[in-house]
């Protein structure tokens, strides 16, 4: 058993529990949300000749469940994605066509631009 915020959760339950760091910003008229996955913030990714940076400052304005990040793109126009677990909730979720995706050092990474 864990304890998370004074509750007790048994292992099953803690390990579904999966979080994400979002950042939900006003850019114009276009709400841009970025999301990835807990473990991929501050990387940096490396592919051929893609460098992709998983900056804090771009990702980071605090951090939710995946459930709840991904739940966020209904309410935005231009979201960024990294990370396999929010990456894989968004195709289950109808927002991401799976052959959209690419993956860099094995990560993937998908946009949604909403016109």
């Amino acid at each position: 058993m864990h304890a998370v915020r004074g509750h007790l959760l048994s292992s099953c339950e803690s390990a579904l529990k999966l979080d994400a760091y979002v950042n939900l910003k006003k850019v114009g008229r276009n709400v841009l949300l970025a999301i990835c996955d807990c473990e991929v913030l501050g990387k940096t990714l490396r592919e051929g000749k893609i460098v992709f940076h998983v900056k804090d400052e771009f990702y980071n304005g605090g951090k939710v469940s995946v459930e709840e990040a991904v739940g966020m793109i209904e309410n935005s126009t231009i979201v960024n994605l990294v990370g396999k677990n929010c990456v894989e909730k968004a195709i289950a979720k109808g927002y991401v066509h799976p052959e959209a995706v690419l993956h860099i050092e094995g990560i993937p990474h998908a946009q949604i631009v909403k016109l």
